[in-house]
């Protein structure tokens, strides 16, 4: 057990962490990730009160569905990154990052304030949300769900193990849908999603009820309990980010490879916070970019630096380990752009000496969403 965004968090149960990341992938495991701030956004302003926020078009999602997506500071810098669903057009569920949700909840709320704000002697002049200090009067409001508790059900058993504990057809419920049902007695959201790679879901339950499903589910022979440690692997296997490490507030989505997060109804305006930086690195490129590595020797960690084979210092770790499944390091981090290219061969200085590496295309193990 390790402390966690202020929580005591297990590193690992009984098994390794290489046991049990092999075993994710092989078969399912359960993340109690209750640390993790869920919040729902209500109103019939709310998307667009988002929208001012977040790179992602909200609107243009169908109900029911989500999207990873990051919220900005005037900077284009990435406050947090966040898996938002809109649930109907007005209403919003988002789940934040726990070391990041004292930071999101001023943030959110300082522009929920201004936004709600009635003028007193004339209406506000509506100049987008990509000002929302300027919105005034707007129907939007906030709740945080800590009454509820979140489990992560992930792995190619995932869906055959959930669909014994409810009488919901998940045959074409995909990856990024949500709904509202019963698993096990209990009624939950669930969204089909994830931070392994893998098939799998995100479960949101009442406190009251998540010490009976997590005993359900790992009723299940197919079933493991997992802790940090093979989260943290899984997930850089799959090449995704982890606030703190790969991503912050001096680092744009361009940068972080997510440009895809911005979408293209948004780039007619850029009316987010830090719109109009993202626009102009769009269109001119930037000086950064995260790339992945597999490497030779000791396995980098986080800060470890990247040079070039004459020894030019070119970029940092932000993530490494030793990969469980492909049995060789793994790691990412941010090099000029000149040596982002797939191939690129570099070196990563772990303890002072320097460990030979290849620019690799992420993810390092293919992905098994499930979009039907």
């Amino acid at each position: 057990m390790v402390p966690f965004a202020g929580y005591s968090m297990p590193i690992q149960y009984k098994d390794s962490i290489m046991e049990s990341t092999t075993w994710c992938r092989a078969h399912a495991s359960v993340f109690d990730v209750s640390h993790m701030c869920g919040l729902t956004l209500k109103g019939k302003d709310a998307v667009a009160f988002l929208e001012g926020l977040v790179v992602g078009d909200i609107s243009g999602l169908a109900d029911g569905t989500g999207s990873l997506s990051v919220f900005t500071n005037e900077k284009g810098g990435i406050i947090d990154d966040t898996v938002i669903t809109k649930v109907t057009p007005t209403e919003i569920y988002l789940v934040v990052n726990a070391g990041c949700r004292d930071k999101d909840l001023a943030h959110i709320g300082a522009h929920l304030k201004a936004a709600q704000a009635r003028p007193e002697r004339r209406p506000a002049v509506h100049a987008g949300w990509g000002d929302p200090t300027r919105a005034a009067g707007k129907d939007v409001s906030l709740d945080v769900h800590d009454d509820r508790a979140l489990l992560a059900l992930q792995g190619p058993a995932a869906s055959k193990v959930l669909q014994g504990l409810t009488a919901f057809d998940l045959s074409k419920f995909y990856f990024g849908n949500f709904a509202r049902f019963e698993v096990a007695g209990a009624p939950c959201w669930v969204t089909r999603t994830g931070y392994t790679g893998e098939d799998g879901f995100e479960i949101s339950v009442p406190n009251t009820h998540v010490q009976q499903l997590a005993d359900k589910l790992v009723a299940n022979e197919e079933v493991r309990l997992a802790g940090l440690g093979p989260r943290d692997s899984l997930r850089l296997e799959a090449g995704l980010c982890l606030y703190g490490n790969d991503l912050n507030e001096d680092i744009t989505p361009i940068e972080a490879g997510l440009a895809w997060t911005v979408a293209k109804r948004r780039r007619e305006a850029f009316d987010f916070l830090g719109g109009q930086v993202i626009k102009q690195q769009l269109a001119d490129g930037v000086a950064q970019r995260r790339v992945g590595f597999v490497s030779s020797g000791a396995p980098a960690r986080q800060h470890s630096e990247i040079t070039t084979p004459d020894g030019t210092r070119v970029g940092e770790v932000t993530s490494g380990a030793f990969s469980p499944c492909l049995k060789k390091n793994v790691a990412m981090g941010y090099v000029d752009k000149a040596y982002a290219k797939a191939g690129t061969e570099l070196n990563l200085v772990v303890r002072g000496k320097a460990q030979k590496a290849v620019v690799t295309k992420m993810p390092f193990v293919p992905t098994t969403y499930f979009k039907g």
